[in-house]
């Protein structure tokens, strides 16, 4: 089972919180943070390269300063500001007219080495080092961690029954996404929770925030072997997590775009493809429109644009393993049978020729990519399901690279945890 405990967050006065709070630090660029952020903005404190004049480099040691600089005086100046007593929060976001709701805790980090804490993408070691160094300089989880845990009926009353009541902050940021955020801090309701976790919550399951997660982890070993007396209860075993019900999230589509069709034109793609694919033309541009996007109908159907038309692919029986948890997910298929077997896309991770767009953005901007010249064409997927990622995590497998992605994001600066 899960082991968690309530904190005593650092976090804004309630009038405060839309100047400070911000969108997660790899979501925009230093450019657009340096346009997005106002005064009190934590774009100052996750991203601190935009207070340079130019940027400056975000991994160089001015950058760092400045960052920790920055936190001290958010706190000087009352804009961020510590809780008296450990507590937990509810966190909830809405988009699109469907809410979801998060508990705000503290996971332990022994819990990530044991496998407790699962994930299903695969890390690299210099995003994992980025991550460390930001939670070493500050001694803090500035921005938390992603996590899904299977539905309990307690907890679901619990989230129920808070919810009821008045927010500590409650606005729509500007992307039109709404967030509220209550305090719980009545303490049989934070024994329960503890209590709830720890006897009847066998796993979490990372839905976004690998990097952070095992950054995270390697600072509280970092930390325990610089500590004779260490006991694995201080402070720096434990990492910011917002921890939602599997039933609420909805993972989104996590499309692909190549520059380039393999020396092939697009007739000869369009016949490589009937291999494998029912190919077959959805829209075409009309009276000088441009053509309807289609979105891919359910698994193993895709979408694909190509010359100004929408197509279908449907992937043609014997072509994939039901078995096989990787080998059933759409983005394994597209990728055999299609960017590796025809346009000769070897490696996701390191192959200059394609590109990833989140659903997010709309299948409007795969269409422009590819009628801008900049693309060549254009998939899109349908989404991966909760109950296809905790099959994977359970089963100890690694989705490929770029397959989940999960809206709205976590706003960064509702609460912050302190190492010590």
């Amino acid at each position: 089972m899960v082991r968690v405990k309530p904190f005593a967050a650092i976090r804004p006065p309630k009038e405060l919180v839309e100047e400070v709070a911000a969108r997660p630090y790899d979501v925009l660029n230093s450019e657009e943070a340096q346009k997005e952020a106002g005064e009190k903005s934590l774009l100052h404190i996750t991203k601190p390269e935009i207070d340079f004049n130019p940027i400056a480099d975000e991994h160089s040691q001015p950058v760092y300063d400045k960052a920790v600089e920055n936190f001290k005086l958010w706190q000087q100046k009352g804009w961020l500001k510590r809780d008296e007593k450990e507590c937990y929060y509810l966190y909830a976001q809405t988009m699109d007219g469907r809410t979801q709701y998060g508990f705000v805790l503290c996971a332990h980090t022994d819990d990530y080495a044991n496998g407790i804490i699962k994930k299903h993408e695969l890390t690299r070691k210099d995003k994992e080092d980025d991550r460390m160094v930001h939670v070493r300089i500050q001694n803090a989880n500035i921005e938390p961690v992603f996590f899904a845990f299977q539905d309990n009926a307690e907890l679901a009353a619990i989230i129920e029954k808070t919810a009821a009541g008045t927010p500590e902050y409650d606005f729509v940021a500007e992307d039109g996404f709404g967030h509220h955020f209550w305090v719980i801090d009545d303490d049989a309701t934070i024994a329960r929770i503890s209590e709830i976790f720890t006897n009847d919550i066998p796993a979490f399951y990372v839905a976004d925030g690998h990097h952070r997660t095992a950054a995270a982890a390697r600072v509280g070993a970092e930390k325990r072997s610089q500590n004779p007396n260490h006991t694995g209860d201080e402070e720096y075993n434990f990492f910011m997590a917002v921890c939602f019900p599997q039933s609420q999230l909805k993972i989104i589509d996590y499309n692909r775009v190549v520059k380039d069709l393999n020396g092939l034109s697009e007739d000869e793609l369009l016949k490589a493809l009937e291999e494998d694919f029912e190919v077959k033309m959805e829209t075409k541009p009309r009276c000088g429109r441009p053509a309807k996007p289609y979105a891919p109908a359910h698994l193993h159907n895709f979408s694909m644009y190509l010359g100004g038309k929408w197509y279908s692919l449907e992937t043609k029986a014997g072509r994939y393993n039901d078995a096989d948890p990787i080998g059933v997910l759409d983005v394994t298929i597209l990728s055999n049978l299609v960017l590796d077997r025809i346009l000769g896309i070897k490696d996701l991770r390191t192959d200059k020729r394609i590109d990833f767009v989140g659903g997010i953005r709309g299948l409007g901007e795969l269409s422009r990519r590819v009628d801008s010249g900049e693309m060549k064409v254009a998939f899109a997927l349908y989404p991966v399901s909760m109950d296809q990622l905790i099959n994977i995590a359970d089963t100890g497998n690694i989705m490929p690279p770029k397959t989940t992605w999960f809206e709205p994001k976590l706003r960064s600066g509702l609460a912050i945890h302190t190492l010590d």
